[in-house]
């Protein structure tokens, strides 16, 4: 009987899969100061991005899928 892995709750929480297999991430320097970033900056950084492919492999083996 082996043991199960545990998910790694930090990356649960900044990551999801989608359902082609890719790990999807949201951006950062959306936290505070943003009277000294643009409109335009602001409205960019709400979209989600992904995991850069040199750490997809990683991202996925935290989050149990890999």
């Amino acid at each position: 009987m082996g043991n199960k892995m545990k998910t790694n709750r930090a990356a649960a929480k900044r990551f999801k899969l989608t359902g082609s297999g890719r790990v999807k991430r949201s951006k950062a320097y959306h936290g505070h100061f943003f009277t000294s970033k643009s409109p335009k900056r602001l409205r960019n950084l709400r979209k989600s991005g992904m995991v850069a492919p040199a750490d997809t492999a990683r991202a996925k083996k935290m989050l149990g899928a890999g």
